[in-house]
C-alpha cells in the first residue's frame, strides 16, 4: 500500500476498516488550529511505550546497496534507547549520522516534535505532499531548525527537512504503510542528505506497542 498520509516512524494509528475509508475526509483539526496545536497532534500519533525493529539501508543514486544495518528502537516512559547491529548508541544532538548513513537520531525519534519554538512558515503557508494539502511549520531549538509538512486534515506529518544556513540539507519522507496487529504505521521511509548522491531507506519490520520494563 502506498503512503497517502504518514505520521512518522513511530506513528501507530488505530486500524480503519476498508468500508470506513471515506471517513478520513473529515477534518481532525479545526480550521483555525495553531502551529503548536498541529505539532501536538503529530505527537499524539507516537505511542508512549513501543519497540520497533527493522533495517537501515544506505544506497547510491543508482539504488545499489552500500551498507545495511539492523536496528531496534525502544521507547518507554519518556526514555528512548537505540541499538544498531547489537550495539547501544549514545543519544547525541540529533545531527550525527548513524554508521555513515543519512539517518540520525532525530530521524528515528522525531525529537524535534517536542521543541517549544513552533510557528507557521510565513513564506510557505500551504503546499501539497503526496496529494495532501499541508501546512508548513518551522520548529527551532538553539541553532537547529526543522521544517515540517503537516496534513491539514489529519494532523499527520508528511515530510520533514533539516535546515542549515538557510537551506535544506536533509529530508525525510514516507513511502509505504503496513498493518502491524491492529495498527497502521509507516514501514518504509527515506532519508536523503541533499546533494550527496545517496539516500537511506528505513524499514520497519516489527512494531510492538506495549508497556516496556
Amino acid at each position: 500500500m502506498t503512503l497517502a498520509a504518514f505520521a512518522c516512524v513511530l506513528a501507530a494509528v488505530p486500524a480503519v476498516a476498508a468500508d470506513a475509508a471515506p471517513a478520513r475526509a473529515a477534518n481532525v483539526l479545526p480550521e483555525d488550529a495553531t502551529a503548536a496545536e498541529m505539532v501536538a497532534c503529530c505527537r499524539t500519533m507516537l505511542p508512549g511505550d513501543a519497540e520497533l525493529a527493522g533495517r537501515i539501508i544506505l544506497r547510491n543514486r543508482r539504488g545499489t546497496v552500500q551498507a545495511e544495518h539492523a536496528y531496534v528502537l525502544r521507547r518507554a516512559k519518556g526514555a528512548t534507547e537505540l541499538d544498531v547491529d547489537g550495539t547501544r548508541l549514545e543519544r547525541d544532538d540529533g545531527q550525527g549520522a548513524i554508521m555513515g548513513t543519512d539517518v540520525t537520531w532525530s530521524d528515528l525519534t522525531l525529537d524535534y516534535l517536542w521543541w517549544d519554538d513552533v510557528s507557521f512558515d510565513a513564506e510557505r503557508e500551504s503546499e501539497t505532499v503526496h496529494g495532501q494539502k499541508c501546512c508548513v511549520i518551522v520548529l527551532k531549538s538553539a541553532d537547529r531548525i526543522v521544517r515540517a509538512w503537516v496534513d491539514r486534515k489529519t494532523g499527520a506529518m508528511m515530510q520533514a527537512e533539516e535546515i542549515a544556513d538557510g537551506r535544506p540539507v536533509r529530508r525525510l519522507w514516507g513511502t509505504r504503510i503496513k498493518k502491524f496487529g491492529d495498527r497502521w504505521a509507516p514501514n518504509v521511509l527515506e532519508v536523503e542528505t541533499l546533494g550527496s548522491g545517496h539516500r537511506t531507506k528505513i524499514t520497519v519490520e516489527r512494531l510492538d506497542v506495549k508497556e516496556i520494563t
